[in-house]
């Protein structure tokens, strides 16, 4: 009996994690990537005679990726080799203070007591557990979920429980939220920059981002060789399903027969025909017609002010005097609100913006030796104007350096590697350079995400800018549940038929 054949446009991880579930239950699946090399926004970037993780640098939400993996009859275990990691982050403001915060939560309560008083303490732990029910609440009524309207998820937290609905603050905004746990400003800072995971405003978005703190208490790890091994395990368990990936091969336009998305033809003018199709990119994209004008009704396009946060990158191999850093490194100025209101509002990059340094030589057990130059990810906020300006990086690196240096840190180097907005729009059509999609930005943002099935019949949509939202761990739920909810509609359409489809058990 012959296979559906399924193209999934784009390999970061939401193409990759769908690719493995729809191999696994028989499709045959084909992986477009236009890259050389899988993982999207989890990609390297070479210089100094090394390779940089330049995207993402945390790996959470472990159980995910275990039954995805169990899934398909092999073991995480059997494909990466993950670092537990005690110390989270390291902190620093310009003005005064250092403060590392733990997975364990004695041991980051005992620090804050340390840094900001015994009342601080006592709010994180409040704070703690106030994370935690919010976790509990909506792992599986809205993460796991296909796309909650905001009657399902009252459904399914129980119309009975409503209490447990009210608790996960969605009216109320996450800065103000903080003050009912921490005196201290720079603790309000330290966690409201959990908003910023999301490429949204501590300001605006809803106090359920909370939930971060539990995640990361939850563990965190490093993961051995820099987290492109994840994509790079993604693919070798989908070709262990049987899925084929090519990369290096564009797609000019998805096509369309008898109001279905029916393939694609790729910019080469090669044309694949597809049961079904899975689309691993920014849903502007689609909306903007950069995939062809037939596609474009498929999800709506995200308006520029409803745009996420975007970046300024540069990776680096340099030598670090003054500081100790930690894998994971913040550095703040004072005025935090600024930040936010001069990318938001303004549009404009803040005098004195917020830094985070990943230093990629040091982990749970590792430091360079003295005096050696280590490799480094420097992140500053950035609007999400990429379609319409150009970014000058190396006047927004000197002022970035100039906020590490009055933090205690020196980096000597003149080999970075920028990438700004405007190089991220072009990665990642249609973005503007915003990094996760939608901002989350008020209480209902999260339920303008599209789900996985598109407007389009036939057409998937899977990644960080649909539900259930972007990050690494929430980027590969949506393909699962872009894959699952194909083969229900398959299944489903040919119920009076014998399915083509051959399911797992």
């Amino acid at each position: 009996m012959s296979k559906d054949r399924v193209v999934v446009i784009g390999a970061g991880v939401g193409g990759l994690t769908a690719a493995v579930d729809l191999a696994r239950s028989g499709a045959d699946v084909v992986v477009l990537e236009s890259a050389a090399y899988p993982g999207g926004k989890m990609r390297r970037v070479h210089t100094g005679g090394v390779s940089i993780d330049a995207g993402p640098t945390v790996f959470t939400m472990r159980g995910i990726f275990q039954s995805l993996f169990e899934d398909a009859g092999t073991r995480l275990e059997d494909h990466l080799e993950l670092i537990p990691v005690g110390l989270l982050a390291r902190h620093a403001w310009r003005h005064g203070g250092t403060l590392d915060l733990f997975a364990d939560i004695d041991q980051s309560a005992d620090a804050i007591g340390a840094f900001a008083g015994s009342e601080n303490a006592r709010g994180y732990r409040e704070f703690c557990t106030r994370s935690a029910g919010i976790y509990r609440t909506l792992a599986g009524t809205f993460i796991g979920a296909q796309r909650p309207s905001i009657f399902d998820l009252t459904r399914r937290i129980g119309f009975d429980h409503l209490d447990r609905l009210l608790a996960i603050s969605p009216m109320k905004a996450l800065w103000p939220a903080l003050a009912d746990y921490f005196s201290d400003p720079r603790l309000r800072q330290l966690f409201a920059r959990y908003a910023t995971y999301v490429g949204s405003s501590p300001m605006l978005a809803p106090a359920t981002m909370m939930l971060v703190a539990h995640v990361e208490q939850d563990g965190v790890w490093l993961v051995k060789g820099g987290m492109i091994r994840v994509a790079e395990a993604l693919q070798r368990v989908g070709q262990s399903q049987g899925a084929s990936y090519r990369f290096g091969s564009p797609v000019a336009e998805i096509t369309i027969k008898r109001g279905r998305a029916s393939g694609v033809t790729l910019a080469n003018g090669e044309q694949i025909e597809a049961a079904a199709i899975v689309f691993n990119g920014d849903v502007s994209a689609l909306a903007q017609g950069l995939l062809g004008g037939a596609s474009a009704r498929a999800a709506p396009s995200t308006a520029r002010i409803e745009r996420s946060l975007s970046a300024i990158t540069w990776c680096l191999r340099a030598e670090t005097k003054g500081f100790d850093l930690a894998h994971h490194n913040v550095f703040f100025a004072e005025d935090y609100p600024e930040e936010f209101e001069a990318i938001f509002q303004r549009r404009e990059i803040a005098n004195a913006p917020t830094v985070y340094v990943c230093a990629q030589d040091r982990g749970a057990d590792t430091v360079p030796e003295p005096g050696r130059p280590e490799r480094l990810l420097v992140l500053i906020n950035a609007p999400p104007d990429g379609d319409n300006r150009e970014f000058d990086a190396e006047a927004y690196e000197e002022r970035t350096l100039r906020l590490l240096e009055s933090c205690g840190l020196k980096i000597q180097s003149s080999n970075s590697v920028p990438t700004t907005p405007t190089e991220f729009n072009r990665l990642f059509p249609g973005t503007g350079g915003a990094l996760y999609g939608r901002a989350n930005h008020t209480a209902f943002a999260s339920f303008k995400r599209p789900g996985a099935a598109s407007n389009l019949s036939g057409l998937y949509l899977a990644g960080g800018s649909v539900h259930p939202g972007p990050g690494v761990p929430m980027a590969a739920m949506s393909g699962r549940l872009a894959a699952a909810r194909l083969l229900h509609d398959l299944a489903t359409t040919r119920g009076a038929k014998r399915s083509t489809i051959t399911f797992a058990n």
